[in-house]
């Protein structure tokens, strides 16, 4: 079965504005990228970060987290965000779901 990359985006005010955060999970890989919001004449700039902070990490996770207790995510990409922040995975809230 073939597994299509799966784009998961949050944002954060700034001073400057609003700065938009794209991971992209494609073949055991996460990449993430940013920019500023742009408008529909100038649409955003997406710049890659080639080394993510853990910062970055964590807002990943806080956001696979939100879409996890929605049924959006399995349980699995929180644990392996975990295991790349160094902490100990959690158990899952709901054992009944797979």
């Amino acid at each position: 079965m073939e597994q299509r990359q799966q784009r998961h985006e949050w944002r954060e005010d700034t001073d400057d504005g609003i700065r938009l955060y794209r991971a992209i999970y494609h073949s055991k890989e996460w990449r993430f990228t940013t920019g500023m919001k742009g408008t529909r004449r100038f649409p955003t700039e997406w710049e890659t970060i080639d080394e993510p902070k853990a910062e970055h990490w964590e807002l990943l996770r806080e956001t696979l987290f939100k879409k996890y207790q929605r049924k959006r995510c399995p349980w699995k990409m929180i644990t392996d965000i975990d295991k790349k922040l160094g902490k100990e995975p959690q158990e899952r809230i709901n054992k009944d779901r797979s």
